[in-house]
């Protein structure tokens, strides 16, 4: 286990664990390019389904966490900006089938 922790710069279980949450984060984060692009090559044109937009959210979140746990100034503003535009895509999308307006 000394080998683990020692590529993944960590001092002690509780930094694996972060390290576990931020790895999740970032696959969460990824398959929505994987799901975007099935949806896209099943319908023959650039599809972004609402999935997309929920792993951005899920993946997004647990991303900020772990910069927050990290104390990365960067990576925290990055992070915690795109949380409003995926937010307020899903509302675009569930106003446009509502049939209301989106106005925040």
């Amino acid at each position: 286990m000394e080998t683990v922790f020692f590529y993944l710069r960590i001092e002690d279980w509780a930094e694996f664990w972060w390290v576990a949450v931020g790895l999740t984060g970032q696959l969460a984060f990824s398959a929505r390019f994987l799901v975007q692009w099935i949806m896209s090559e099943r319908a023959g044109r650039s599809v972004i389904p609402v999935a997309f937009w929920w792993l951005s959210i899920a993946g997004g979140m647990i991303l900020l966490s772990y910069a927050i746990y990290r104390l990365d100034p960067v990576f925290i503003l990055g992070q915690s900006m795109g949380m409003f535009i995926y937010i307020r895509n899903l509302w675009l999308i569930y106003a446009e089938k509502s049939g209301r307006a989106a106005v925040l």
